[in-house]
């Protein structure tokens, strides 16, 4: 618990930095049907921001994401001191305004977009995607995707956030069979490809043999976890949690988080 304390007052800390090097102010994003306005506010006045000051307008949205994850981490620092766990505490807004406010979303886009223009192309381009029960699609992300489970929608989110492109239940052969992963990752600085399968019903049986014979089909074909292969599991008891996202992406990408 010491050294998580330690961790979220240097995120903190980070943050702080940030935010100095940002323009003061408040963004606020109105609409009139399928027209958004930008305004700065200074706690008094509206100062309306033009188009062509969409940049101006991307810092402020960036500010008020990083003050968003300010008070997260904060809450979750007034936490600890009572001995509760991280996730308890995090209300997950600053991630709110990437999934569920198009007008932020718009804005901060560009700010999490994959360095290289090339994985930015690929992360965009048309793919063979799984048809397979659509109606089990109910989850967004941020990217205004859908997905079949709220721990894939995290994942999906830790991704985006550390601006690693993904393509979800993307079509792959492996010899006679065809497998949908549920994300497949190429790495943001070399633009090698990983696979990410996410075993959410660990507590079953039948799943635990199907999940095998899936991670055996991969190591046949030379794609080993902990290699190429990211693997994470839950049970109803144990749901994935943040932390066991991290520390994959961590191990695998050298991922550093706030």
């Amino acid at each position: 618990m010491l050294l998580q304390q330690k961790q979220l007052q240097q995120k903190l800390t980070d943050i702080q930095k940030q935010l100095q090097q940002l323009p003061e102010g408040k963004l606020i994003c109105t609409r009139c049907g399928n027209r958004t306005k930008w305004y700065r506010s200074d706690g008094h006045t509206k100062t309306y921001i033009p188009k062509d000051q969409k940049p101006y307008a991307s810092q402020l949205a960036i500010r008020r994401y990083l003050l968003e994850k300010q008070k997260e981490y904060q809450t979750n620092l007034d936490a600890l001191a009572y001995y509760f766990r991280h996730d308890s505490y995090n209300s997950g807004k600053a991630e709110q305004l990437l999934t569920y406010d198009s007008a932020y979303h718009s804005l901060l886009a560009e700010h999490f977009q994959p360095v290289s223009q090339e994985l930015q192309t690929w992360e965009s381009s048309p793919y063979n995607k799984n048809k397979n029960y659509p109606e089990q699609l109910k989850h967004k992300t941020c990217k205004n995707e859908f997905m079949r489970s709220k721990s894939e929608a995290m994942i999906a989110m830790s991704l985006y956030v550390q601006k690693i492109p993904y393509r979800y239940e993307c079509e792959l052969k492996l010899g006679s069979i065809t497998l949908f992963p549920d994300f497949t990752i190429r790495h943001p600085e070399t633009g090698e490809i990983f696979y990410w399968e996410h075993f959410g019903m660990m507590d079953k049986s039948e799943y635990v043999k199907n999940a095998s014979d899936k991670i055996s089909l991969y190591m046949k074909y030379g794609i080993y976890p902990n290699d190429k292969l990211l693997v994470s599991y839950e049970t109803q008891k144990q749901p994935l949690s943040t932390e066991q996202i991290q520390r994959l992406l961590q191990f695998h990408f050298d991922c550093q988080f706030q």
